[in-house]
Formats: C-alpha cells, sequence, structure tokens
C-alpha cells in the first residue's frame, strides 16, 4: 500500500457509543434496550423482509444491500440521542427534528476520510436510498418497536399497552406483502418461552 498520512476520525467511534443511548427513554422500561442492539435488530428484520421481497414475491432487491442500510439507519443518534417518539413526531417538532437528522448526518460523512465519504454518505443519508429499500427498512424499524412493545407486555410492563397499539396501528395503516408473510409465518413464536421454543412448537 503506498505511504500517505492518515488523518485521524471520530466516525467509529461515535457509531461504538450508540450502545450506550437508551431508547424510549420516557417510558419505564423492563428490559432496557439501546440504540445500537435496536440497530442490529431492525437489520436482522429488514434482510428478512428483504429475502421475503425477492425469494417470494419475485421483487428485485438485494438482501445484503437493506441489511447494511438498516444498520445505520439510526446512525445520526450517536450525536442526537434518541428523540422519544412523542417529541420526534408531534406536529410542532417533526420538521425541526428532520432536519436535524440531515444536518448531523451530514456532519458525520465530513468526518470521514475523502476515499471513505461515497460508499458511507449512501447508507447514512436516507434520502438517497432507494425507495423499495427505504420502505422495507422503515418496515423493519416499525416491526422491531413493535415487537418491544410486546416484549414489555408479556413482562407485566402495563407502561407500554399504548404504545403497542400506536405502533400496531401504524404496520397495519402501512401493511405491505412482506410484512404480511413475516408475521404469518414469525410472528406467534415471539410469544414462546425458551423451552417452547426449543421443543419447535412455533
Amino acid at each position: 500500500m503506498p505511504s500517505q498520512d492518515f488523518a485521524h476520525s471520530p466516525f467509529y467511534a461515535h457509531l461504538s457509543r450508540l450502545r450506550f443511548i437508551k431508547r424510549w427513554g420516557l417510558m419505564r422500561n423492563a428490559v432496557e434496550e439501546d440504540v445500537a442492539q435496536h440497530s442490529w435488530e431492525v437489520a436482522v428484520l429488514a434482510h428478512a423482509l428483504a429475502v421475503i421481497s425477492r425469494d417470494v414475491l419475485g421483487q428485485a432487491v438485494d438482501p445484503q444491500a437493506v441489511a447494511t442500510k438498516a444498520l445505520f439507519h439510526d446512525a445520526s443518534e450517536a450525536i442526537t440521542g434518541d428523540l422519544p417518539t412523542p417529541v420526534k413526531y408531534s406536529p410542532a417538532m417533526r420538521h425541526a427534528t428532520a432536519h436535524l437528522e440531515d444536518e448531523v448526518s451530514q456532519e458525520m460523512v465530513a468526518l470521514l476520510p475523502q476515499a471513505l465519504r461515497p460508499a458511507l454518505s449512501g447508507l447514512i443519508d436516507h434520502h438517497q436510498w432507494p425507495e423499495h429499500e427505504a420502505r422495507l427498512v422503515k418496515s423493519a424499524d416499525r416491526l422491531a418497536a413493535w415487537l418491544k412493545c410486546r416484549a414489555e407486555l408479556r413482562y407485566g410492563n402495563r407502561e407500554f399497552e399504548q404504545a403497542e397499539q400506536q405502533v400496531k396501528g401504524k404496520i397495519e395503516q402501512h401493511m405491505t406483502p412482506e410484512v404480511e408473510y413475516f408475521l404469518k409465518t414469525f410472528g406467534q413464536a415471539y410469544d414462546l418461552t425458551l423451552d417452547s421454543l426449543m421443543q419447535g412448537e412455533a
């Protein structure tokens, strides 16, 4: 490799701190969830939805590309923190938070060495995502939120009752063939205990 001077970049150090940023910060959690955990789960679910889209529904989509975008879908929260849904999507704040996320995403890309920016900006800047891939990641994001709410309710935490209904309503409002297939095929198993899963009762 040709010798060159390396500029120090804090980009990946910022991403590593997603593990310290708690989600659902306005609510009592039976089991806390951080943004790094959430990003992994969204990536797994987005990959599943993309495989369903490709192999069941015959759509031209790359599951690896979708999963990678999902891994980075909340990257800006390494700097902004997790903005609670009641704040983020309130009528007064919706435009401001969207603008903030766009600005922070651009700042994060600027932290990268010039040679790496084209590859990473396409992951962090949601505006560059193909429409079908963006839809799959958004569906996976909602699924992950709903599964979190369902888990909290199973733990006896009624704090999540209203959130579960709201997220479920969003999923039903934006139901896609991929999500419908996933829920019918894999959804029931999420309610099982470990013993039941091991016995193949799903």
